[in-house]
């Protein structure tokens, strides 16, 4: 995204998604677009990129189950129904289905927001010690040990604080800032996915 600013733009996305998802009336279901969701979505695949070969994979797998979404937004209207198309045909847990790429897709956001968190409360230049909390809490759990290690390799190679910021064309004040603004909505879209999920019983832990 070059030129813009990347985390402002991921920002804004989450904000409408949170909002839309916190206008629904208690004990009803929001019905959360496809079109939009995958949209936000996207947008936070260049920080992946911008992370290095530590989080390449996960880049890689993040891409691809974002693109299954934005196929799947042209027939399907609301992520529920995708859910329950799948249920309908049994194929939830199967390799390609829409509603095991969300979950995966989830996980992206996740730990994304996690991140965040940790860059903002650490302090110094480092991303060593944030992406590896980060990648130990979200995705560690699911990743076979080749995977972890090849990560764990990885983190020496991530680029510094100040390298990020440059890549995404932010300053620390305006990064802070949209990364606070980024977890406080990705924290609502989460919230929200994982009780998709729970309501048909469906776990989120597989």
């Amino acid at each position: 995204m070059e030129g813009a600013k990347t985390l402002k733009v991921m920002a804004e996305a989450f904000k409408e998604l949170a909002e839309k998802i916190n206008q629904c009336p208690d004990g009803e279901e929001a019905r959360l677009e496809l079109v939009p969701f995958s949209r936000a979505c996207s947008l936070v695949s260049p920080l992946f990129r911008c992370l290095g070969i530590a989080f390449k994979f996960a880049e890689l797998d993040y891409v691809a189950k974002v693109n299954d979404l934005v196929e799947a937004s042209k027939s399907i209207s609301v992520l529920p129904l995708m859910m329950d198309g799948d249920i309908e045909t049994d194929c939830v847990r199967r390799a390609g289905s829409h509603t095991r790429n969300l979950l995966r897709v989830k996980r992206g956001i996740d730990m994304v927001k996690v991140l965040f968190e940790h860059i903002i409360s650490s302090e110094g230049n480092s991303l060593k010690d944030p992406a590896s909390k980060a990648y130990t809490q979200v995705f560690a759990p699911y990743h076979g040990w080749a995977i972890r290690k090849a990560v764990a390799a990885g983190m020496y190679a991530l680029p510094t604080k100040a390298q990020l910021l440059n890549k995404l064309n932010e300053d620390e004040t305006s990064a802070r800032i949209q990364m606070q603004n980024y977890v406080l909505s990705a924290n609502a879209v989460v919230k929200y996915v994982d009780q998709l999920f729970n309501s048909r019983e469906l776990g989120i832990d597989w």
